[in-house]
C-alpha cells in the first residue's frame, strides 16, 4: 500500500513540475523556424510564441525597420500603434536572440543575456545566436522581419 501512495505522490509531483514548467513563460511556440530575421545580409531563423501580442506581430510581416541601440544588449524600435498584449512579465534573465515587447508597442531585440527588472511579452527567439551580436553593431541599424515559408 505505501508503494501505491508513493507512486501516486511522485506522479502528481511530476504533473506539477510539468505544469509549471509549461507556464512559466505562458507561451508556447506555435512551430519551428517560423520566421526570418535579415541583419546586414545574414539571415537569422526565429521561432514564434504562440500568443496574441507575437499573432498581431505576424500580421506586420515582411516588415523592414531601423532599430536603435540601448545598452549595449538591445536593438529597440516604436510602432506607431500598440498592441494587443497579453500579461507582461518579468523573465528575469534575458536570452540572446530573445524578441520581446516592451510597454504597448516597442518592439525589442535583444543580443545580450543579463538581469533585467524590467516586464516584457515574449514575441519570439532566434534559434541560432551565433554571430547576432555582430551583424546588429553598435547604432542604428535595419533589421527586416518575415515569415519564413
Amino acid at each position: 500500500m505505501k508503494k501505491v501512495y508513493f507512486i501516486l505522490l511522485l506522479l502528481v509531483l511530476w504533473t506539477f513540475t510539468v505544469c509549471a514548467q509549461s507556464n512559466s513563460t505562458g507561451n508556447n511556440t506555435s512551430k519551428e523556424g517560423n520566421m526570418k530575421i535579415i541583419i546586414g545580409g545574414r539571415e537569422f531563423i526565429a521561432n514564434l510564441y504562440d500568443n496574441e501580442t507575437a499573432n498581431a506581430f505576424v500580421t506586420k510581416l515582411p516588415i523592414t525597420i531601423n532599430m536603435a541601440d540601448l545598452n549595449g544588449n538591445e536593438k529597440y524600435y516604436y510602432f506607431p500603434q500598440n498592441f494587443p498584449r497579453g500579461t507582461a512579465q518579468n523573465p528575469g534573465i534575458i536570452h540572446t536572440g530573445d524578441i520581446m515587447l516592451w510597454s504597448t508597442n516597442c518592439l525589442v531585440l535583444f543580443y545580450k543575456t543579463f538581469s533585467t527588472n524590467y516586464s516584457y511579452i515574449r514575441i519570439g527567439r532566434i534559434v541560432n545566436t551565433s554571430g547576432l551580436e555582430t551583424a546588429l553593431g553598435r547604432g542604428n541599424i535595419e533589421v527586416t522581419f518575415t515569415i519564413n515559408n
